[in-house]
């Protein structure tokens, strides 16, 4: 499964995002979607890009619908992965609402 749901409104990323858990994780979020959400990144060792345009579409749904879109604790295969694919991480960073 591409994500475990950690309590109400949070979300830990499995370790490896790649074309598999795409799916998964899209399901995951619409999920949880009309509700502020934390996405915990510590303990993802493999993202692909894939994954990182289900985040940041999620990102930009949840500022459509105003509500607060926040990974935090990338580890550091997620930062590298959307430095090497050219995204600051402060896209999916929860903007003041």
């Amino acid at each position: 499964m591409a994500a475990k749901k950690a309590g109400p409104g949070s979300l830990k990323l499995s370790s490896v995002l790649d074309l598999n858990e795409a799916s998964a994780l899209h399901a995951k979020l619409l999920s949880m979607r009309g509700s502020d959400i934390v996405i915990d990144a510590s303990g993802v060792e493999r993202l692909g890009v894939q994954c990182v345009q289900v985040l940041v579409a999620g990102a930009n749904a949840w500022d459509d619908d105003k509500k607060s879109f926040a990974v935090q604790k990338p580890s550091d295969a997620f930062v590298k992965t959307m430095q090497l694919i050219g995204l600051d991480t402060q896209i999916l960073v929860a903007k003041e609402i």
